[in-house]
């Protein structure tokens, strides 16, 4: 990793008795495209408000490179933000509204408007420099807010749930635009989102917060088949939680007992040095899960009867209930296909996996939402 763009050590932010945000390291690099996600009173905006100094922390330190900007002003943090709101000044044209920062640095006019057109040119609208933010679609403005962020050139730019209020179509077309734009600059960006698709299909790593602390910081492709706790498990993506008991290690891997008929098994022990016998859960996604037909007395894995398919067009899920009451129900997912189509409800099959695609988590009780339910973005 190259040097850090970005040092937080020790940030905490309180609200009377209400932690805001617990005490945080975080190293962003430099270029790095960092994501915090997490739920709504998660400490995400909290964090990001700390980083562009719109409010004073209560303790730690914030450094951008080697300077210690803590309790620096915002204009001095040589830091741009982008908001949901895009906070365009609808009496300006939009040439103006980009030119603004750079009249407040003192940039000769015509710079300034050189850099505001140049800055267009990069989010692709050159022909609108004399329209008023009014006369913009909702994807115009947004990108317009961007340009206006980037014409000073700023170190970092922070990023409020910048495509909140856009429709999903566009939402995901804005996604590839900052995307794009991030690889031609390599501006170190911080992007605040509380949808998982975003954060995955963005980010170079994700810090996934929860109750004002980090819960797991790392690779979307980590934070998804490698969760740490079941909160993390739970929250990205659609997930199958089942309890088993830990049994010896096998280099990386652990034996498993499922249920409580104690399915043989084995998962990633995912870094955790739990004794044999401890409680844990194992979670496996729905596509890394195979699907046999089977009687009750044949085959491995964890069998089960049918309760519903769902074919969405190119992917079909398959809804079981184990035989095993102690078990929870599950869900597979997989490409559509002749074969798959033939599942029926009530039928009877075996559900098995890869070794290598199913990790042992710490037990810390039950899963904030059932395993089988799709998380909402």
């Amino acid at each position: 990793m190259s040097s850090s763009s970005l040092t937080v050590q020790g940030l905490a932010k309180r609200y009377g008795d209400f932690v805001a945000l617990a005490p945080t390291d975080l190293v962003v690099a430099d270029g790095e495209f960092l994501t915090l996600l997490g739920p709504s009173g998660s400490g995400k905006t909290t964090l990001l408000s700390l980083l562009a100094g719109l409010v004073p922390p209560d303790e730690g330190s914030v450094r951008i490179g080697a300077q210690d900007v803590t309790y620096a002003p915002p204009y001095e943090r040589d830091i741009g933000v982008v908001f949901q709101n895009y906070a365009l000044f609808p009496h300006m044209t939009i040439e103006e509204n980009i030119a603004f920062p750079l009249k407040m640095r003192k940039i000769p006019e015509s710079q300034a408007k050189t850099r505001a057109r140049e800055a267009l040119e990069m989010v692709h609208l050159p022909h609108i420099a004399g329209r008023y933010p009014r006369e913009l679609s909702g994807g115009q403005q947004q990108r317009v807010a961007l340009a206006r962020c980037m014409v000073y050139k700023p170190s970092i730019i922070l990023m409020d749930e910048p495509l909140g209020a856009l429709d999903k179509k566009l939402r995901e077309h804005m996604q590839l635009e900052i995307k794009h734009l991030h690889r031609e600059l390599g501006t170190t960006v911080v992007y605040v989102t509380h949808d998982q698709e975003e954060a995955m299909t963005m980010s170079d790593r994700i810090c996934l917060m929860n109750s004002g602390r980090i819960e797991q910081l790392g690779t979307p492709a980590d934070l998804y088949f490698r969760p740490r706790t079941l909160f993390v498990a739970d929250f990205l993506g659609e997930s199958n939680l089942l309890p088993a008991a830990l049994g010896p290690r096998l280099g990386d891997e652990a034996e498993i007992r499922l249920g409580s008929a104690g399915i043989p098994g084995r998962a990633l022990a995912n870094g955790h040095d739990l004794p044999p016998g401890t409680p844990v859960r194992v979670m496996v996604r729905p596509q890394n899960l195979t699907i046999a037909r089977t009687s009750d007395d044949q085959a491995s894995g964890v069998k089960g009867r049918v309760s519903d398919v769902m074919v969405t067009g190119s992917l079909t899920k398959v809804y079981m209930q184990p035989l095993d009451k102690a078990l929870p129900p599950l869900v597979a997912a997989f490409a559509t296909r002749n074969e798959a189509e033939a599942i029926r409800i009530d039928d009877v099959v075996a559900l098995s996996w890869d070794s290598r695609d199913a990790v042992v988590i710490a037990d810390s009780g039950p899963a904030a939402m059932p395993a089988t339910t799709a998380k909402a973005a």
